[in-house]
């Protein structure tokens, strides 16, 4: 019997597919008992990366005719033998399987544990496995394209080119510390601050770009305005839904409603705040503190403007919208909407479309995506800006062998057993 927690040595697997009743079920294992479990099931083992039509049998029983793919390593998704058993979806059918399984070896997948295995055997790095759960959760166009690039390795290859570019600075660095009395050219010492320079500009570049964020998390438009303006009524007609209630009476929406929207594949959060007005009541004044909360929070901001109203902008990344156009028309520089006729909603669609296109443009470097890279970079930068200060050799190396460690924990090429648990915990238990 195979160990229980030991990678080397556990055969896992797991269902791949989504439970409940269904044409198709896809069962998949890896480990080094698969050869064994797989003939024991269905006899000689198959053609490699072939689908093959096998019954599959256990202690006399037959337990289905399944199609059978089998992937010996290390050129498997985890870098050990692995076979998939394309099964029927009925529940007898796969926990029958799973039995027969656990029979001869093999245990259930903890979270995450495939692709865990997948970096452990170097077929992936951290980077590329969180693409890959980014993949699974993907829900809009310009996630998917966002987690299919990380996962082809585009941040990996950037991080790791800097790696490499620090790794020739420390070498440089250890020279001078190593041969002190040598005449060594002031240009090695130039080189090597010039190199410093250009890496943390790169740097601060990378962490200023927030188009990965904001692609992974949504991004966030508040809609915000006087009471009884038809904040409520834009929120309901953009998002199809009636989330909000729309009344005549004025400071009907007291607290923030949040509503979830895609539009042209991207993932967008409306936010209907409290109308802003001077006010005496306890309550409303607090949703009004909240509502600019939002409004100081916001990626974009719809600022609407009922009919012979003027008000000075909110903030700056916002647009002008006029309401109720049927009273008083728009002026030049102002979208104008009716959400009782159902006008000007769609030139406020392309006007959204063109200002996201411009928050997410496409550029030749990929975007962090998540708080951990965020958090390895800035410690990156702190030890390469601590190494431009540092008064004495021996001191601007270890700053630079620190640097070192923390953009190589972000790839896993450095102290990666630590990360792994945290990190793998976010899967589903078949990847």
């Amino acid at each position: 019997m195979n160990s229980i927690k030991d990678p080397e040595t556990s055969t896992i697997f797991a269902l791949a597919t989504g439970l409940g009743r269904g044409a198709i079920a896809i069962m998949r294992a890896s480990g080094p008992l698969c050869a064994t479990i797989l003939e024991a099931l269905a006899g000689p083992l198959p053609k490699a990366r072939y689908a093959t039509l096998r019954f599959l049998r256990h202690k006399g029983d037959v337990l289905d005719h399944a199609l059978l793919l089998w992937f010996p390593g290390p050129h498997s998704y985890t870098g050990d033998d692995s076979f998939e058993l394309h099964l029927h979806a009925g529940p007898a059918i796969i926990e029958a399987v799973s039995d027969a399984l656990i029979d001869l070896g093999a245990r259930p997948a903890e979270a995450g544990e495939f692709t865990k295995k997948a970096v452990q055997k170097g077929r992936l790095d951290l980077l590329q496995a969180e693409a890959i759960a980014d993949l699974v959760d993907s829900e809009t166009q310009s996630q998917r394209k966002q987690a299919l690039r990380q996962a082809d390795g585009a941040l990996s290859h950037l991080y790791q080119q800097w790696a490499q570019r620090l790794r020739s600075v420390l070498a440089q660095q250890e020279a001078l510390i190593d041969f002190p009395d040598e005449d060594l050219p002031p240009e090695v010492e130039n080189a090597l601050a010039q190199e410093c320079s250009s890496l943390l500009t790169e740097i601060n570049n990378h962490l200023q770009d927030e188009r990965g964020e904001l692609t992974r998390n949504g991004l966030i438009i508040v809609i915000a305005g006087s009471p009884n303006v038809g904040k409520s009524s834009l929120l309901n007609a953009l998002s199809g839904e009636e989330a909000a209630i729309v009344t005549h009476q004025a400071g009907t929406t007291r607290d923030a409603i949040s509503v979830d929207w895609v539009l042209d594949g991207i993932k967008l959060r409306l936010v209907d705040t409290a109308g802003l007005r001077e006010t005496d009541d306890v309550i409303e004044a607090e949703g009004i503190k909240r509502a600019l909360q939002h409004v100081e929070k916001a990626d974009l901001v719809l600022h609407l403007l009922g009919p012979g109203e003027n008000a000075e902008a909110l903030v700056p990344n916002e647009i002008l919208l006029r309401t109720k156009t049927d009273l008083s028309p728009a002026l030049p520089h102002e979208l104008g909407i009716n959400t009782k006729e159902e006008t000007g909603l769609e030139p406020l669609k392309k006007r959204l479309k063109d200002h996201l296109a411009q928050i997410l443009s496409e550029r030749s470097a990929p975007p962090l995506t998540r708080a951990r890279h965020r958090a390895g970079l800035e410690e990156t930068k702190r030890h390469l800006i601590n190494a431009q200060s540092a008064s004495w050799p021996e001191l601007r190396g270890e700053e630079l062998r620190l640097a070192m460690l923390s953009l190589g924990r972000l790839t896993g090429h450095v102290d990666i057993e630590a990360l792994l648990d945290s990190i793998f915990s976010q899967f589903c238990i078949g990847k």
